[in-house]
């Protein structure tokens, strides 16, 4: 039989980098945290350990977040175990970059369904729940390039600036019912999306970061802990960037 006492926390794209660290970071004995992954069973697995390490427990699901039905498998079973979600974070990104005049509608509507349509899929499936508890915290995943911009990335960049429309739209919409929604912009993180970027490539990201430091997972994940917590109730609809100064 399942705690119903527990807090109940979903993370998109958790098997690794930033979702993995944030799984971490809301681990604990009081909470059961449920993430998704696209591809990698094994680097599931890991997080579902280190989950268990940290002291908390989990549970895992392979979820194409660009399908509503798929989101909506996955989040009616996680209601129909619980009765409750309490916070969502949605993490799960792809890149696929280029440039504009030779990038292709493909690699444009697959990272704008993953990262932006994937969010609203997922958003969607908590809100009526979270209306009916008049509680909830949704912490969505965006990057500074959503505000400053990157060449060679316009259709990740499209993505991470609609998670900041959705973000202010969806505060707005959530605040009378107790609901807090905002946003979390990364900077220059070493993931393993990131590491194959090409030596020049982050030496200039470097050049532009203040602090003189790329970030961490954990950096952001000690973020998104904050505004999951209650210390945080009487913040929403706000972008926080977490990027060493990039954006000042």
């Amino acid at each position: 039989m399942f705690d119903k006492t527990k807090r109940i926390v979903v993370v998109t794209g958790g098997s690794r980098g930033i979702g993995r660290a944030i799984c971490i970071a809301l681990a604990g004995s009081d909470t059961h945290v449920y993430f998704s992954y696209a591809t990698s069973r094994e680097s599931a697995d890991k997080t579902e350990k280190l989950i268990s390490d940290a002291g908390g427990t989990a549970t895992t699901a392979c979820v194409d977040v660009a399908s509503e039905a798929a989101v909506k498998t996955f989040f009616d079973s996680i209601i129909q175990e619980t009765g409750r979600i309490d916070v969502l974070v949605n993490n799960a990104g792809i890149t696929r970059d280029g440039l504009i005049a030779m990038m292709k509608e493909k690699d444009w509507d697959e990272v704008i369904d993953t990262n932006l349509k994937g969010a609203f899929h997922c958003t969607r499936a908590v809100a009526k729940t979270m209306i009916k508890q008049r509680y909830g915290r949704i912490i969505n995943i965006s990057s500074v390039v959503g505000v400053i911009g990157n060449p060679g990335q316009a259709n990740y960049v499209a993505s991470k600036a609609g998670i900041i429309g959705l973000t202010k739209a969806v505060a707005k919409e959530l605040a009378p019912r107790g609901i807090t929604v905002n946003a979390v912009a990364p900077g220059y993180v070493e993931t393993d999306m990131t590491a194959s970027l090409p030596e020049k490539a982050k030496a200039a990201m470097l050049d532009q970061i203040p602090l003189g430091r790329a970030g961490t997972p954990q950096d952001v994940a000690a973020v998104v802990g904050f505004l999951a917590s209650e210390q945080a109730s009487y913040i929403t609809g706000q972008v926080i960037h977490v990027s060493g100064g990039m954006f000042i």
